[in-house]
């Protein structure tokens, strides 16, 4: 019979290097692998992350468009690019849960030339979910799905107005317009991207604008965002407050003085806080003309902060008094609103508005939309809608921005290696230039 060619000793060996691959494999990588597990890694920022309670230095690892890990002192050596982001404020991505990007139509409307494409507006200040308010109706849905929605390299999700066209050039005035299974119909077949339904402006009598609304929200269980316009025959605010919403809608341009949220004697309106006690979600909704100082400072001092944090963008408000939504943040931070609430309200608090929880937090597996902020402290001056200057002290200003694990923002080059002994890839040139410009040598 031949022997065995192992001896005692070298099984022992054998056994010992398998237990050490075993060991090895287990952690992710094979015996003498040593490639990068992370695709990029967030280094030394305070991550402000409210749904994981999550407020102080932290890392973020990201890997194949999602959130690895965060953890503190995360190893250099596991990333592919290390971003030093310290002393800057690390958030999911903003969210901007009003807005009108219902662009290139030709009217001279809201749905059209008021309306902005949201690509040149998101990503620059943070902003990687915009949610439009009502520009489009049930009617003309598909078209803004086609022209916009799917073809924007940012996340547009939508209201969709009660009225047929939205704000079109017929106006939200007409209840004939106002058609809830219709609505409710177009709502569930883009599920993936409508979140509700607006009501804005309306100017007749009664209730048809909110109650059809609603009764759209019913059909289908989403909520229901309401500009109440201004107070006509027996509208009021309380009853809106008090009977017409439900819990989880939104009653946006919180900070505006047209429907009584500030009464005469300074106070802001009871009725609010009864909506609150019910759980209606109230939203800043600055835009062109929804935001006073005034009325804002007055609320605030009474404790009453917004829940969310939004813009109402349109080619109006853009260049006013409203400017963008790091700009909108900034105010209500200087206003007192502690900057965690301010983070909160831009990101998980506007996506559980809007139900899509898969975004608007730094969970491990979630979606790598995240935003470096850098607080800036100095003397800067903060517009309302009637173009008065509030003196404040604070400003964020958005450093960085990934979508999808992506750069898509990168203000000062942080995510970027120095052009000293970069590599360049350059593309081939014809010998002979053509075209227009040829005449340039």
């Amino acid at each position: 019979m031949r022997s065995h060619p192992f001896s005692p000793r070298s099984a022992g060996l054998m056994v010992l290097l398998m237990l050490l691959c075993a060991v090895s494999l287990s952690r992710g990588q094979g015996v003498g692998d040593t490639a990068p597990q992370w695709d990029l890694l967030l280094k030394g920022g305070h991550v402000i992350d409210p749904k994981n309670s999550r407020d102080g230095v932290m890392d973020i690892a990201i890997r194949q468009g999602k959130i690895a890990q965060v953890g503190v002192n995360l190893p250099v050596g596991r990333a592919l690019r290390v971003v030093n982001v310290e002393g800057l404020y690390v958030t999911p991505g903003l969210i901007d849960l009003h807005a009108h990007v219902y662009s290139g139509t030709g009217m001279r409307a809201y749905a059209g030339d008021k309306s902005v494409y949201p690509d040149g507006f998101s990503f620059r200040v943070g902003v990687t979910t915009v949610v439009d308010a009502g520009t489009s109706g049930w009617n003309n849905f598909a078209d803004f799905r086609q022209r916009v929605i799917d073809r924007s390299q940012t996340r547009v999700l939508a209201f969709v107005n009660i009225v047929a066209n939205g704000m079109g050039l017929t106006g939200e005035h007409n209840p004939e317009d106002m058609q809830p299974q219709r609505a409710a119909d177009v709502a569930r077949e883009n599920a993936d991207v409508v979140v509700g339904f607006k009501t804005a402006h309306y100017a007749g009598p009664g209730w048809f604008a909110v109650d059809r609304a609603v009764e759209a929200g019913e059909l289908t269980k989403l909520p229901v965002m309401v500009d109440f316009g201004y107070l006509v025959g027996e509208r009021t605010l309380e009853e809106l407050m008090e009977t017409k919403l439900r819990r989880g809608d939104i009653y946006t341009h919180l900070y505006s003085p047209y429907r009584r949220e500030l009464l005469s004697d300074g106070r802001l309106n009871p009725a609010l806080q009864r909506g609150r006690d019910r759980g209606i979600i109230f939203d800043v909704g600055h835009g062109g003309g929804s935001f006073y100082w005034f009325v804002a400072t007055k609320a605030v001092q009474q404790g009453f902060w917004p829940d969310t944090i939004s813009t109402d963008l349109h080619v109006g408000s853009m260049n006013a008094g409203m400017k963008d939504l790091s700009n909108v943040m900034s105010k209500m931070l200087n206003l007192g609103m502690p900057l965690p609430k301010v983070i909160d309200a831009v990101t998980w608090k506007s996506a559980q508005t809007v139900r899509h929880t898969e975004i608007g937090h730094l969970s491990d597996g979630a979606i790598a939309d995240i935003t470096v902020l850098r607080l800036e402290k100095g003397r800067f001056g903060f517009l309302d809608s009637a173009l008065a200057r509030y003196d404040g002290t604070q400003r964020l200003v958005a450093e960085l921005t990934l979508f999808g694990g992506q750069v898509k923002w990168d203000l000062n080059g942080i995510a970027s290696p120095s052009w000293e002994g970069f590599r360049y890839q350059m593309r081939q040139e014809p010998t002979t230039p053509v075209g227009p410009d040829s005449h340039l040598q």
